[in-house]
C-alpha cells in the first residue's frame, strides 16, 4: 500500500470520527438556542402582557401616559395669613376680639393629576402633549368649607414639537423667564416663596428654543405670553384685564448653558420680559423684568435651585412685587426679589432641604399723597423652610414641612410660622 493510499486512509478515518462530534457539538448548540430563544419569548409576552393590562390608549391610537398625586395635607398656622393651607404671607388684620388668630387644619386640594399623549414624528419632529391639573379651583376667602369644595384647575397643559436642535411650544406655562420650581408638597396650589420671590404663574404663551451642543448646550428662548395684570380688587374672571386690553402680548428672552440629562440636568439661565397695562386714553405702564435663574446638581444628590429678578408691575408674573402692580398714586411698584434652596437625596427614600425666599418693593413707589402708606400696604415679604420626605416604597410619600414667614407693614413686621405634614401616593 502505497504511502498516498494510507494517508488518505487516515484522513478518512479521522473526518468519520470528526461527524458524530461535530453533530453533537452542533445539536448541543441548537438546544441552548432554542432554550434562550424559549426564555425571551416567555419574559417578552408577560411584558406584553403587563403593558396589555396597563395600557391607556387614544380614540386615535396614541401613546398615553396618567400620572398623579393623590396627596393629603395637615396644617398648623401660627396666625392669620392670607391663605389658610397654603399661606404666601401674615395677613396684616389679626383678630383682636381675643379669639386665637393660630389654627390648624386639612386639605386634599393639591392633589394632582396629569395626562401625557405621545403620537410620535410629525412634520420631522417628536410631538407631545401634556396636562397637568390640580383640584385648588375653588375661591379663596369666602368660607372655610370652599376648600373641601375642590374644583380642578389647568396648572399647565401644552403642545409641543421637538427637532434635533428646535423647539416650538404653545400652551400654558411657567413664565420663560422664571423656569425654576422650589422642591414642596406643602406648597402645590401655590407654589414654594410664591409672594416672596417666585415668579410662578402658569400663563398662555407660545415659545420657541434654539439649542446647540450635545454634552454642553447654549439655547436661546423667545415667548409671546398672555398680558396679564391681576389687581388685588375682585373683578369678573371672565373679563378682560388692563394688561389685555392694551391690545400687545407681553414678551420675553431668555439665553441659558445647560448640561446633564434628566434628573441630573444642570442650567444657568439669563432673561428679560416686556408687557404693557393700558391706561385712559392711549397710554400704557411698562411692566418689565430682568432676571436670572440656576439649577445646580452636584452628583446627582446635592441640588441647588433658585432664581432672582428686579423690574416693575410684576403682579401679573406670580406675585411679584407681592401682589402689589400699582401704588396709590397709579405709579409703578418697582421690586426686586428672588429664592434659592438646597435639596439633598442621598437614596430614593430620603430627601431633606431647605431654602430661602424674598421679596422688597421700593417703599417710596407705596406712598400715599399725604407720605403715608395705605393700610395693608406690604413692604417686605420674606419666607424661609425647611423640608424632610420619606418614600419607603410602592409610590408612598410621607413627610413635613415647616414654614416661617415674616411680612413687614408700615406699623412693623408680623412674624408667624406654619407646620404643614403630607401623606401622598404617586401613580
Amino acid at each position: 500500500m502505497s504511502m498516498h493510499t494510507r494517508l488518505g486512509l487516515v484522513l478518512m478515518l479521522c473526518a468519520a470520527a470528526t461527524v458524530p462530534l461535530y453533530a453533537q457539538s452542533q445539536q448541543d448548540s441548537l438546544e441552548d438556542r432554542l432554550e434562550k430563544a424559549e426564555e425571551a419569548i416567555q419574559r417578552l409576552q408577560r411584558e406584553i402582557e403587563t403593558e396589555a393590562q396597563a395600557k391607556v390608549q387614544s380614540r386615535l391610537q396614541n401613546r398615553v401616559e396618567i400620572s398623579g398625586l393623590v396627596l393629603v395635607n395637615g396644617f398648623y398656622d401660627g396666625a392669620a395669613f392670607n391663605n389658610a393651607d397654603v399661606p404666601e404671607w401674615v395677613a396684616a388684620a389679626q383678630d383682636t376680639t381675643g379669639r386665637p388668630n393660630s389654627r390648624i387644619g386639612g386639605a386634599l386640594r393639591q392633589t394632582r393629576l396629569g395626562i401625557t399623549v405621545r403620537p410620535g414624528r410629525v412634520l420631522g419632529g417628536d410631538l407631545s402633549a401634556d396636562l397637568q391639573m390640580d383640584f385648588f379651583g375653588s375661591e379663596d376667602g369666602v368660607d372655610a368649607t370652599d376648600r373641601l369644595v375642590s374644583p380642578p384647575r389647568i396648572r399647565t397643559a401644552n403642545v409641543r414639537i421637538d427637532w434635533p436642535h428646535l423647539g416650538l411650544l404653545v400652551g400654558q406655562e411657567k413664565a420663560l423667564v422664571a423656569p425654576q420650581s422650589p422642591v414642596s408638597f406643602a406648597a402645590v396650589g401655590y407654589p414654594e416663596f410664591s409672594g416672596s420671590g417666585n415668579l410662578w404663574y402658569w400663563i398662555p404663551q407660545a415659545r420657541l428654543t434654539a439649542e446647540a451642543g450635545t454634552s454642553f448646550r447654549v439655547g436661546i428662548q423667545a415667548a409671546a405670553l398672555d398680558p396679564l395684570w391681576e389687581p388685588e380688587a375682585a373683578y369678573p374672571s371672565s373679563a378682560p384685564d388692563l394688561g389685555e386690553r392694551s391690545g400687545r402680548p407681553a414678551v420675553e428672552g431668555r439665553l441659558y448653558l445647560d448640561w446633564g440629562n434628566d434628573e441630573k440636568e444642570s442650567t444657568i439661565g439669563f432673561g428679560a420680559h416686556r408687557g404693557w397695562i393700558a391706561t385712559a386714553g392711549t397710554g400704557t405702564i411698562a411692566s418689565q423684568a430682568l432676571t436670572a435663574d440656576f439649577r445646580i446638581v452636584f452628583g446627582g444628590i446635592v441640588t441647588l435651585s433658585g432664581s432672582a429678578f428686579t423690574g416693575q408691575v410684576l403682579n401679573g408674573l406670580g406675585d411679584g412685587g407681592i401682589a402689589q402692580d400699582l401704588g396709590p398714586l397709579g405709579q409703578p411698584v418697582r421690586t426686586r426679589g428672588g429664592w434659592a434652596q438646597l435639596d439633598i437625596r442621598p437614596t430614593f427614600a430620603w430627601e431633606f432641604g431647605g431654602g430661602y425666599g424674598r421679596d422688597a418693593p421700593t417703599d417710596r413707589d407705596l406712598l400715599q399723597s399725604d407720605g403715608t402708606y395705605p393700610a395693608g400696604a406690604r413692604l417686605r415679604n420674606v419666607s424661609y423652610e425647611g423640608h424632610l420626605h420619606w418614600r419607603p416604597g410602592g409610590g408612598l410619600l410621607l413627610g413635613a414641612e415647616f414654614r416661617r414667614f415674616e411680612t413687614e407693614f408700615a406699623a412693623g413686621v408680623l412674624k408667624a410660622n406654619q407646620i404643614n405634614g403630607f401623606m401622598g401616593l404617586f401613580f
